[in-house]
């Protein structure tokens, strides 16, 4: 895996990915954070697949155009929490307070933005938590462990060995999105596949989870936008 750049205004960033089981070169754009991948199979030179990139050049910047652009955490920005928009404010006193239509993170300005993110973790992961023991016990069945990862290629996913794993920024998002999430990878425990008889569980545990699933679909993606560290 490489880092390359394609030359024209602006300039695209992509990574070069060699997959064996790749039967063909590709360009994928990430709907979550604008991240180019270039998939090149066995046998093609790195020349030839960046002569194909180059090709795509004008497909490639209309879709970039297309994704939310990125912004930096820092006092004075709107940041969504629980489907609100709140401002990032500098607070005092030793923990992050919620006001009317604000976030406080007390700290020097250079670390508000790493305070903020390891509060809005240990939220997520409470939030997550109480939803997902809710929706186990519903079904009698128990997980193993919860990990919170800043994933960009899913919101949630359940392992063989009964693991759950969420996104962390599923605690911007509304709140029936994410208990619609804990539903959805809780309902693995009972059927690991995407059948007919996992949505029935899935139906069961949250009845009106189509809007929440529609929201991520739509929005999903605008949670990617805020940066926390450089």
């Amino acid at each position: 895996m490489t880092s390359h750049f394609l030359p024209g205004s602006p300039p695209v960033a992509l990574t070069l990915l060699h997959s064996p089981r790749a039967r063909r070169v590709s360009l994928r754009v990430s709907g979550l954070d604008g991240r180019v991948t270039l998939s090149v199979p066995r046998g093609m030179s790195e020349a030839d697949a960046l002569d194909f990139a180059q090709s795509r050049a004008g497909w490639l910047r209309a879709q970039l155009a297309r994704q939310p652009g990125c912004v930096q955490v820092a006092p004075g920005l709107d940041l969504p929490l629980e489907g609100r928009m709140l401002q990032v404010a500098p607070g005092e006193g030793p923990a992050v307070r919620l006001g009317a239509d604000t976030i406080h993170v007390p700290g020097p300005e250079a670390r508000i933005a790493a305070r903020l993110e390891g509060w809005l973790k240990a939220r997520a992961r409470d939030r997550l938590a109480h939803a997902s023991d809710r929706y186990a016990a519903e079904l009698g069945r128990n997980y193993s462990r919860i990990t919170l990862r800043d994933t960009r290629s899913r919101w949630g996913s359940c392992s063989s060995k009964a693991a759950l794993n969420y996104s962390w920024r599923l605690i911007m998002a509304p709140p029936d999105v994410l208990d619609y999430v804990a539903a959805h990878e809780v309902a693995h425990l009972v059927e690991m596949n995407h059948s007919p008889a996992f949505w029935s569980v899935v139906r069961r545990l949250l009845p009106d989870h189509d809007g929440p699933r529609k929201w991520l679909r739509r929005e999903g993606a605008t949670l990617h936008r805020y940066r926390f560290g450089d």
